[in-house]
C-alpha cells in the first residue's frame, strides 16, 4: 500500500519513490533490533550518508542534493514510516544545516555544510537542559568572552544523536559581570565535539525512538572561537526558533509517515488475521478504525503539504503552517498507533510487530520540538497576530 498522491510534480513523485525503496529495503528491516539495542548501527547511518540524504537541505553548492521543503518532508514521512530514529538523525542534523545555510558566514558554509551535506559530519541541535526544555530562555549554559573567542560551561540533557555527533548548534547564555538571569542574552554556537573539555553520556532506557542515541553533554571551560559564533549576543534566540522551525516541519512529517505506517501494517493484519469465522477486516469496527486512520492520515499529510509549501514560498503564515502540521500530525500518529495496536489485538502488545514500536515513538512526537501544549500557546498567538492583521 502506498500514499495516496497528491498534487505535486513527476519529480517529486520520483524522488519520493526513491526515498521509500530506500527506507523500506536498507532502513525499516533493521528498526526492530535497533530499537531492541538501543542503538543505532553506523553501517545505517552511512547509508544514509552515502545516499546525500543529510545533505537534503543544502544547496549543490556545497555539495548537497537542494531538495525543497517538500522533498524534504517526503523523506522524512519515508524515513519516519521505516524508522523514526533515523528520522531523528535527519532532523537534528537538517536543524543545524538549517542555521548555517541561514545564518553562517561565507567561511562558516565553506568549511561545515560540505561535511554536512555528505555526512562526514554529523550534526546536533543543543537547547534542552536538565532544567530547561520548551524555556529557551531559562537556559543556563554560559558563554564568557575571552581573548579570541568564548568559554562555555554548562550541561545539556535529551541530546538526540548527542552520542556521535561531530558538530553542535549549541545555545548558550552570554556572561558578563553585569548580566542578571533576566537580561542575559542568548548566542548561538558551532561546536565541534572534540574541543578538550567536553565529555558525553549515553542516555538509556527511554519510551520511544530508542536508537537515537541520546546524550547528556558536559562543557567544562571549553574554549569555542570566535569564528564559531553563529549570531552576535542577542541573536541566538532568533537562531534557535529558525533552527525548531525545521525540526517541527520534520517531525510533522515524521508523524504522517509513523501513521502511514500503522495504517499499512493494520490493514495487512486485519485481512489475514480471523475471528468469528471472518477477516478482521469484515467487521464493521474493524472497518471504523481502518477509515479514521486513513481520513487522518490524509488530512496530516495535506497540512504538511501546505505548510512545506509555505516555507518553501517564503509566506509569511508559514510558522503558523508549520506548528499546526507539527501540532495535529503528532497528536494524529499518536492516536493512529493506538487504533493500530487495538487491532492486533495481544500481538500488538508484543515486539514481534512493528506497531509497538510505532505505538511508543508516535508519543515521542507530541514532546519532542514543543510539546503539544507549548504549540498550543503558540498556534494561539500566531493566530492573533494573523487575524490582526
Amino acid at each position: 500500500m502506498k500514499p495516496v498522491p497528491l498534487f505535486w510534480d513527476a519529480e517529486t513523485e520520483s524522488k519520493r519513490l526513491q526515498f521509500r525503496q530506500f527506507a523500506q529495503e536498507h532502513i525499516a528491516p533493521h528498526a526492530q533490533e535497533a530499537d531492541r539495542q538501543e542503538h543505532m548501527p553506523h553501517d545505517i547511518i552511512a547509508q544514509v550518508a552515502s545516499q546525500g540524504l543529510l545533505g537534503s537541505l543544502v544547496t549543490s553548492e556545497y555539495g548537497g542534493r537542494n531538495d525543497d521543503y517538500l522533498q524534504f518532508g517526503l523523506l522524512n514521512e519515508e524515513l519516519g514510516a521505516a524508522c523514526s530514529s533515523v528520522r531523528t538523525l535527519l532532523t537534528v542534523h537538517s536543524m543545524t544545516v538549517q542555521a548555517v545555510m541561514q545564518w553562517g558566514t561565507a567561511e562558516q558554509k565553506k568549511k561545515y555544510l560540505p561535511g554536512l551535506a555528505q555526512g562526514r559530519t554529523l550534526g546536533a541541535f543543543a537547547l534542552t537542559e536538565p532544567q530547561a526544555g520548551s524555556d529557551a530562555r531559562g537556559i543556563a549554559t554560559s558563554a564568557v568572552q575571552t581573548e579570541g573567542g568564548w568559554i562555555l560551561n554548562g550541561v545539556k540533557r535529551w541530546i538526540s544523536f548527542g552520542q556521535c555527533a561531530d558538530l553542535l548548534l549549541v545555545m548558550a547564555a552570554v556572561e558578563t559581570k553585569q548580566s542578571t538571569p533576566a537580561n542575559r542574552q542568548a548566542i548561538a554556537l558551532l561546536f565541534p565535539t572534540n574541543t578538550p573539555g567536553f565529555s558525553r553520556q549515553p542516555i538509556k532506557g527511554l519510551l520511544g525512538t530508542r536508537a537515537s542515541m541520546l546524550a547528556e553533554l558536559h562543557f567544562n571551560d571549553c574554549f569555542v572561537p570566535a569564528e564559531n559564533v553563529l549570531s552576535r549576543p542577542g541573536f541566538g534566540l532568533a537562531v534557535c526558533s529558525s533552527a525548531l522551525e525545521i525540526g517541527r516541519l520534520s517531525v510533522a512529517w515524521g508523524g504522517v509517515g509513523i501513521a502511514q505506517a500503522c495504517l499499512e501494517a493494520s490493514a495487512a493484519y486485519a485481512a489475514k488475521r480471523r475471528q468469528f469465522d471472518r477477516a478482521l477486516a469484515e467487521h464493521q469496527l474493524i472497518q471504523a478504525k481502518i477509515t479514521d486512520m486513513m481520513v487522518a492520515v490524509q488530512t496530516a499529510r495535506l497540512l504538511c503539504v501546505q505548510a512545506s509549501r509555505a516555507r518553501q514560498a517564503g509566506h509569511p503564515h508559514s510558522v503558523l503552517d508549520v506548528l499546526m502540521a507539527k501540532y495535529h500530525a503528532a497528536k494524529m500518529a499518536q492516536q493512529a498507533a493506538q487504533q493500530a495496536v487495538q487491532i492486533h489485538g495481544a500481538n500488538g502488545c508484543s515486539d514481534e510487530y512493528p506497531v509497538s514500536r510505532l505505538y511508543r515513538d508516535a508519543k515521542t512526537l507530541e514532546i519532542i520540538e514543543g510539546t503539544s501544549e507549548v504549540l498550543q500557546g503558540l498556534i494561539a498567538k500566531q493566530v492573533r497576530m494573523v487575524l490582526n492583521n
